[in-house]
Formats: structure tokens, C-alpha cells, sequence
């Protein structure tokens, strides 16, 4: 009988013996994920077979490659007029039944596509009226469902989870298309639009049972409040720096998109020679290789940082595109775009993921549809240039979108946030082993200023809310510090009564594992804070937190702390971060929390009558 190695604390008291990572397939434990992997997986056959039918349709009716890009122009255009708007209900009311009432919606719409167009075709206007509806529709249905993901799933499950979500996504694209292209050749095509619909009633069907926590919306649904939350939605996207980064960097990935998605059946046809079967064959490969990249990132995700993952995979999705463009063959052509499809899992996935995971809970629906009404603007753009394959060489046309992927991978190694050099990375780790050789002691300590606060409040435009009196009392409670590079500013494990607001410099987070590294490894610039946790609820420091060059920070009390969260913008901004930060918490952690004073976090989340000033002194 062997005995289990366990490894002492600091302060001498054993710790809890390392739990092995969770595996791949530890969230389909959970009986709400399988719900929603099934619904989405059932769903998107259907969501393949209508798009793709409705592509071949307007083809065969037109022959022209613009009237194809409009189809695609349908199902984007309701996101610029609803997209923001359904944000907010998103965030406001239950999203368990928008899902399924949005389900209910487009199984009936679809179900009488073929009844409105007729057999002649002559109603055609009204298929892209129809796939513009379900499009409107599927504005609430889409971040609602990506809002839900992380309610299931744990942090430490959530890149596997998203993984799954998008193999059961893809991998039912590519039996839907597949599907399609043989409804179109060997039967009639209304199949495809009936068949779409029972798998949209079935999506409802799991959708009931899933179970998730309600979102509590403050007041009523009125035009101002809209407008209100609206506004932080977007806010909340352009002034989170690794948002914004993600967007950036997306604009050039969503134009070739735009572009890639119209010139594919042409290119297929045309320059190719291949059938609609083939062409449908070409689509399905592409989800398949999909799938198999999806498969990956269940199993290695945490083995590289997820900017690292979107760098390299953009890249490759642009080498890949580039072959494709000047390929001959429409075997050659399948196999290409079977590894473009491969590549593009890595850098869809860690998106969700960075965009889960750096969204507040209450906010997500807001800004995931702000972000996705950005992103398909930038892909209606893409869609209009395709017109020009009726004018251009098609091949011109995919091998320049190509570049553009090539172009945007390299502009995301260098963007904040995504973009880190292997040295910076192996700085970063090394600065974490080595914490404890440094002394935690300041260069410095001084009283804050006001020009401290007015300097912090340009990293954090939440304080512009603050009243004089406010900012003077926080800035009379504060302490400066000048942290030496490698330093170690907090220690895991440690009691602390104080948080840190980062002024200037850089500084990692990162928990210990079993192997003698770090997870959980974040980068902090000005603006950032960290230690909320242990200053709100009195337990211990849950991250070791070193400075990785010359650091300055705003010390502010616990009380002072607490006097801030009477403030509703502060209040909600360091709940969310306490709240995502104790969800990112490994089950193997739970009791290093014992110390959490639970009738302290349920006073910190009870919403206060009117907003209370901060503690003055004497």
C-alpha cells in the first residue's frame, strides 16, 4: 500500500494532496453540458442543410455569384439593427427560455420556406426575408447560449467544453452540407428546409431541462434602460484591452471570411468544374478538419497560451488558402480545404474562451452581441467584395484573402493581451519559480496623491464616478509602493487585508501545480487589480502575484475597499472579477476557501438602498 505524497505549506501545515488534471471528456459528467452539446449538435445539421440549400437554390435560379453573396448578406444584416438590442434582454431575463423559445420560432419559419417560395421559385424574394427572420431570431439565441457555457462548465473544463461545442457544431455542419449537396442532386430540395425544422424542435426539447441560475435585472425594460445597458455593453468591450484585442485582430480574419464563404461555390463550379455534390463534399471536409482541430484543443489546450493558438493557426489558415487558390484539382482543392478547416479550430475556440472568460457574468450577452454585431459588419464587407468574382479572377480573389490571414496572425503576436514572445512567456514563468528567492519589500511606500488617482482613474474610468469627497477620503486611505522587478508583490496563502491597483509596470499571477509550474498564469498592466478577494472576504491570498519589471501600485485598505463597492459601476466591477476569479478555482482548491466568510459574501452581493460614501477620516 503506497501512501499519497503531500506537500507541506509554507507555514509548515500539509497541503492538500494534487488532484490530476480534469480529462477532456470530465464535462459530459455533467448532465446540463450533455443537454446542450446534443441540442447544438442535432441543431446545426439542420442550420447546414438550410444554408447550404438556400445557397444551391438562389445559384441555380441566378448563376450569379453576387445574388449568392446576398443570401449571406440575409442572414448578417438583422445583426447591425438587433444584435445590440437582444444584448440586453439576454442579460435581463431568462436565457434558458430565449434558447428555447427562439428554437420554437425558427422551426416554425423554416418549416414554410418551401410553402412560400413555391416550386417555381418565382417567391424567391421571400427565402432571403425568411433566412433574414431566422437570423433576427438567432441574435438572442447565439450569445445567450455562449453566456450559459460557463454556468456548466468549470474554468479548468471551459476550453474543453467550448471544444465540444464546437466538434458537436462543426462536425453536424459537415453532415448537414454534405446532406444538402445530396438532397440537392439526387431529391427535392424542400427536404432540407423541413428536416432543419425537427431539428430545431428537438434542440427545444433538451433546452427545457437544462439548468441554469437566473439572471435578477435591476428595474424595468424600459427604452432608457436599454440605452443604458447598451452603452456599458459596448463600453465594456472597447475598454477591456484584451477585448478589444481580440476584435482587432478579428476585423481582417471576418473580411477573408466574408469573402472565403461566397467564393467557395463559385470557385468550386467554375474555375474547378466540380458538381454541387462536390461542392457540398468540399463544405462537409472542411467541418471535418474542423472537428479533428476541435479534438486538439480538447486534449492540448492548456499546453499554450490562447493568443499563441490564434498566432499560429491564423497563419496557417492563411498558407492553406493561399494552395487552395491556386489549386487545379478539385481533390487537391477538398484535402486544402480540409486543413484550412483543421487550423481555423484553434483560433475560434480560444476566442470564446478569452471572451467567456474575461466577461462578467451579468454582462456577457452585451457585449458578446455587441462583439458579434462589430464582427459581422466586418463580414458584410467581406460578402459585398465577392461581387467582384463577377468581374475578377476568383483565384485573385481567395489567394489575396489568404494574405490577409497571413497579414493578421503576425498583427496578433505583437497586440496586448494575445501576442506574448516564448522569451516573455519563459520570463514570466521564471519570475513565478523564483518568487520566493526575492524579498517581498518595496523600493518605496509614500501617501497617495491625487495626480496617483487621477492617473489610475485614466487606466479605470469606473472612479470617474467618485465624488470629491470620495477620492479624497480613498486617496488619504492609500499607500504608493515601488515594487522591484521579480518581486513578489502578494503570496499565495498569505492573509491579507489590502488590494493593489496597478499604476505602472507588469506584473504575474499564477497558482502553483503538482508539477512544479504555474496554472492559471495571467499578466497584469495599469489598470489591473488583484487581491480583492482576500481584502472583501478575509481569506486567505489565493495567487502568488510578481512584479515582472518595476512595478508601482495603489495599496488600498480593506475598508476603504468595501466603502468603494457603494458604488453600483466599482460594486459590479470587482464582484465580477472576485466572482470569475473564485469560479477559475480548481474543485482540487475548494479548501483553501474554508476561511471565506460566507455571511460576507452574501452582504457584498445584497444590493444597498443608495450608494454610501466612502469612510472619511478624522
Amino acid at each position: 500500500m503506497t501512501e499519497a505524497i503531500v506537500e507541506s505549506a509554507p507555514d509548515g501545515v500539509p497541503a492538500e494532496p494534487a488532484l490530476p488534471k480534469p480529462s477532456p471528456f470530465s464535462v459530459f459528467r455533467k448532465r446540463d453540458f450533455r443537454l446542450l452539446w446534443s441540442a447544438q449538435l442535432v441543431s446545426t445539421v439542420g442550420t447546414a442543410l438550410t444554408d447550404l440549400a438556400a445557397g444551391i437554390l438562389v445559384f441555380r435560379l441566378t448563376g450569379s455569384a453576387l445574388s449568392v453573396g446576398l443570401m449571406f448578406m440575409a442572414t448578417s444584416i438583422p445583426t447591425l439593427f438587433i444584435g445590440l438590442i437582444a444584448g440586453v434582454f439576454v442579460d435581463r431575463y431568462d436565457r434558458r427560455k430565449i434558447m428555447v423559445i427562439a428554437d420554437l420560432l425558427r422551426a416554425a419559419i423554416v418549416f414554410s420556406i418551401p410553402f412560400v417560395i413555391g416550386h417555381d421559385g418565382k417567391n424567391i424574394v421571400y427565402l432571403y426575408l425568411a433566412v433574414a427572420a431566422v437570423s433576427s431570431i438567432s441574435q438572442f439565441f447565439n450569445p445567450a447560449n455562449d453566456a450559459v457555457l460557463p454556468e456548466v462548465a468549470s474554468d479548468e473544463e471551459l476550453a474543453a467544453a467550448n471544444s465540444w461545442i464546437m466538434i458537436s457544431s462543426f462536425g453536424s455542419t459537415s453532415i448537414g452540407f454534405a446532406l444538402s449537396g445530396l438532397l440537392a442532386t439526387a431529391f427535392d430540395i424542400q427536404w432540407a428546409f423541413w428536416l432543419d425544422a425537427l431539428t430545431f424542435l428537438f434542440s427545444a426539447g433538451c433546452l427545457v431541462f437544462v439548468r441554469v441560475g437566473k439572471i435578477e435585472a435591476e428595474g424595468d425594460t424600459s427604452i432608457g434602460v436599454v440605452i443604458a445597458n447598451l452603452k456599458e455593453g459596448v463600453s465594456t468591450l472597447v475598454r477591456t484591452p484584451l477585448l478589444r484585442s481580440l476584435f482587432l485582430t478579428g476585423v481582417p480574419v471576418y473580411l477573408s471570411f466574408g469573402l472565403w464563404n461566397v467564393l467557395l461555390l463559385p470557385f468550386a463550379i467554375d474555375a474547378l468544374h466540380a458538381t454541387e455534390f462536390e461542392y457540398g463534399l468540399q463544405e462537409g471536409v472542411t467541418s471535418v478538419g474542423f472537428v479533428v482541430g476541435s479534438l486538439l484543443m480538447a486534449r492540448f489546450a492548456e499546453r499554450f497560451r490562447e493568443g499563441s493558438w490564434i498566432v499560429v493557426s491564423t497563419i496557417a489558415m492563411g498558407i492553406a488558402g493561399i494552395l487552395y487558390g491556386i489549386s487545379t484539382s478539385i481533390v487537391i482543392a477538398i484535402a486544402l480545404v480540409t486543413v484550412s478547416g483543421f487550423f481555423n479550430a484553434p483560433s475560434s475556440i480560444s476566442r470564446r474562451v478569452l471572451m467567456q472568460r474575461n466577461t462578467p457574468r451579468e454582462l456577457r450577452g452585451r457585449v458578446f452581441s455587441a462583439f458579434a454585431v462589430a464582427r459581422d459588419v466586418v463580414f458584410l464587407v467581406g460578402i459585398s467584395l465577392a461581387g467582384l468574382a463577377d468581374v475578377i479572377d476568383v483565384r485573385i480573389l481567395i489567394v489575396g484573402s489568404s494574405i490577409v490571414l497571413i497579414l493578421a496572425g503576425l498583427w496578433t503576436a505583437i497586440m496586448p493581451g494575445l501576442g506574448r514572445p516564448a522569451a516573455e512567456w519563459r520570463r514570466a514563468m521564471s519570475a513565478l519559480r523564483g518568487a520566493s528567492a526575492v524579498p517581498a519589500a518595496p523600493l518605496a511606500v509614500r501617501l497617495a496623491t491625487l495626480a496617483d488617482f487621477d492617473r489610475l482613474a485614466g487606466h479605470l474610468p469606473a472612479l470617474d464616478r467618485l465624488t470629491p469627497e470620495q477620492r479624497r477620503a480613498l486617496v488619504e486611505a492609500s499607500r504608493v509602493r515601488d515594487i522591484s522587478a521579480g518581486a513578489t508583490i502578494v503570496g499565495e496563502g498569505e492573509v491579507g487585508d489590502a488590494a493593489y491597483f496597478i499604476l505602472d509596470g507588469q506584473a504575474v499571477a499564477g497558482t502553483p501545480d503538482a508539477e512544479g509550474g504555474y496554472r492559471s498564469l495571467s499578466s497584469m498592466t495599469a489598470g489591473d487589480f488583484f487581491g480583492e478577494i482576500a481584502a472583501l472576504t478575509g481569506s486567505r491570498r489565493t495567487a502568488t502575484v510578481v512584479a515582472e519589471e518595476p512595478t508601482t501600485v495603489v495599496e488600498v485598505p480593506a475598508a476603504t475597499l468595501r466603502g468603494l463597492m457603494a458604488i453600483p459601476e466599482l460594486g459590479s466591477l470587482f464582484l465580477s472579477k472576485l466572482t470569475e476569479r473564485l469560479n477559475r478555482t480548481n474543485t482540487a482548491d475548494l479548501p483553501r476557501f474554508s476561511g471565506i466568510d460566507q455571511a460576507s459574501l452574501r452582504d457584498l452581493r445584497t444590493p444597498r438602498p443608495s450608494a454610501e460614501a466612502l469612510p472619511t477620516t478624522e
